[in-house]
């Protein structure tokens, strides 16, 4: 399963931590793996591309890891990419269920996910 944390702090998103994999079919055919991995990647990219917000982020080899964290003042741009990643992610959990992939968000904190 993958497990998507968002974090928010003063009613803004501050960053994400994507884990696992979701188990939905073979490696290279699982389409929740896939459309979870464009979403999150896709919001990374976006952001560097699209805004001038600072930001941290930790890839892991292997795969089933990203972390995001938003550093410093959250411009307008950067809120609506984090609510699209957001609104992207929750079709997809009501789609095709929990047991593939949750999503929740969670009060940011120092340790962001670790």
């Amino acid at each position: 399963m993958i497990s998507v944390t968002v974090f928010q702090k003063d009613g803004q998103f501050t960053g994400f931590l994507c884990q696992g994999h979701a188990g939905y079919a073979e490696e290279g055919y699982d389409i929740v793996c896939s459309a979870v991995s464009a979403l999150t990647l896709n919001t990374v990219n976006s952001l560097e591309a699209f805004t001038e917000d600072g930001m941290k982020v930790e890839q892991k080899e292997d795969g089933g890891y990203l972390k995001l964290e938003l550093t410093g003042e959250i411009s307008g741009e950067a809120d609506l990419l984090m609510r699209s990643l957001i609104l992207g992610l929750q079709t997809i959990e009501e789609s095709c269920g929990s047991r593939f992939l949750t999503v929740e968000i969670e009060p940011w904190q120092e340790s962001m996910g670790d």
